[in-house]
């Protein structure tokens, strides 16, 4: 992997394992372009490597990653275009054929949990917190959040958390089948390697076409949907309750939406 990744630090920690690491402690690891290209880029390298059979993705012990970086699509011109660069490292994710562990520790926001739910597996910590917040900023979920959360909730649970914006913990989350397992929180990154190395000790034909099999279940009808969203986040991206969402957030004020 190149040495030059700032926002990703990348280990083999076990034979056949790759762990990617989201590295912006200063930031709550929050998903600026540069960091999702060079996941993308990770996925994409560890694709055609056959010795990676199986990626764990974390944010280290402290938190996973808090949503997209707020200042990077303050600018509404900027954020159109930022958007686009967003979308095609999210499609490297969605599209990755090798199973992906996710090693959740506290804050699991916004971008943070569809990067968590784009993850086959996901080990949570006790100390876990998610949610979609977007609804704060006068936004929407743009990478699947209304989806796949919809799909792991069912309707009553995701309205509330996306209408709100308001967060919720590992209990709940396992309760209704966001995560797989939840751990104390200092065994999430232990537990998710062994996890990750019992997969990666199976057949790498059999593991790529169990994925397929279960993501077709869970997603026959998902496309649709992901047009709708995006759809509606292209349209909010220009709207004023928008801007007056974010400039709130970085003046740590109560926004004054207006409904347009």
């Amino acid at each position: 992997m190149p040495s030059s990744f700032q926002d990703l630090l990348i280990d083999s920690p076990a034979p056949h394992i790759l762990r990617l690491t989201l590295n912006r402690p200063e930031a709550r690891n929050a998903l600026r372009v540069q960091l999702l290209a060079e996941l993308a880029e990770a996925l994409r390298q560890a694709e055609a490597d056959d010795q990676m059979r199986c990626v764990v993705v974390t944010g280290g012990p402290k938190i996973f990653a808090a949503g997209a970086d707020v200042r990077e699509m303050a600018d509404v011109a900027t954020a159109a275009a930022v958007s686009e660069q967003r979308q095609a490292s999210w499609r490297t994710v969605h599209d990755f054929s090798k199973p992906l562990v996710a090693a959740v520790n506290g804050y699991c926001l916004g971008g943070g949990n569809e990067l968590a739910m784009l993850c086959d597996v996901i080990v949570a910590g006790d100390d876990a917190q998610f949610g979609q917040p977007e609804i704060k900023l006068g936004m929407i979920p743009g990478a699947g959040g209304t989806q796949r959360l919809t799909a792991a909730l069912g309707k009553a649970k995701a309205m509330k958390f996306v209408l709100s914006g308001e967060f919720f913990g590992a209990a709940e989350a396992l309760a209704t089948g966001l995560v797989s397992e939840v751990v104390a929180a200092d065994k999430v990154q232990a537990r998710a390697l062994e996890l990750a190395g019992l997969i990666a000790a199976k057949s790498p034909l059999a593991l790529r076409l169990a994925k397929e099999a279960v993501r077709h279940a869970s997603e026959a009808k998902l496309a649709e949907g992901m047009l709708l969203e995006r759809q509606a986040f292209n349209v909010l991206l220009t709207s004023d309750d928008r801007r007056e969402g974010l400039a709130a957030f970085l003046e740590k004020r109560t926004p004054n939406f207006k409904g347009r």
